[in-house]
């Protein structure tokens, strides 16, 4: 019997840099400049112009290609869909956000607030959504330490 959960996961951070800084690396195919988690990434070839497709190998063996949907250098986010992977998904898809904001005052000021989302097809497990949240937890604490410097 399966176990209701939610279908989405948001995890957050204050990345102690400038969102200038932080933004450069928020870009599909740098994952792996901060990721510790991602072994390489690149760009699928024969794709149409107007589709940016990624791939990424994790350390663990696990490759996903990864569809930019969305992306905006003036709201500062960016938007992806996983679109294969081997082995394959458990469940039928995925669609994250990763989102930044200036800390404009305050203690945090000239900081970074990151926002990454997951919303997940409804067939997705408890354990899959659990497993999405950790996932996300730690490339952002990478990503502190990259910038952090």
């Amino acid at each position: 019997m399966s176990v209701p959960t939610s279908s989405g996961v948001r995890e957050s951070a204050v990345i102690a840099a400038p969102l200038a800084k932080v933004w450069h690396l928020i870009k599909l195919n740098d994952f792996p400049t901060f990721w510790s988690r991602l072994d390489k990434s690149e760009v699928v070839k024969g794709t149409s112009p107007e589709t940016d497709v990624v791939k990424w190998a994790f350390k663990d063996g696990t490759v996903l290609e990864i569809k930019q949907e969305e992306h905006s250098s003036l709201d500062h986010f960016i938007t992806y869909s996983v679109i294969t992977a081997q082995p394959a998904l458990t469940y039928t898809s995925v669609v994250s956000t990763i989102r930044l904001y200036p800390i404009t005052t305050g203690k945090n000021e000239g900081h970074t607030f990151i926002v990454w989302t997951g919303n997940f097809s409804s067939d997705a497990s408890a354990d899959v959504i659990e497993d999405a949240k950790y996932k996300r937890q730690e490339a952002l604490a990478d990503l502190a330490k990259k910038l952090e410097k």
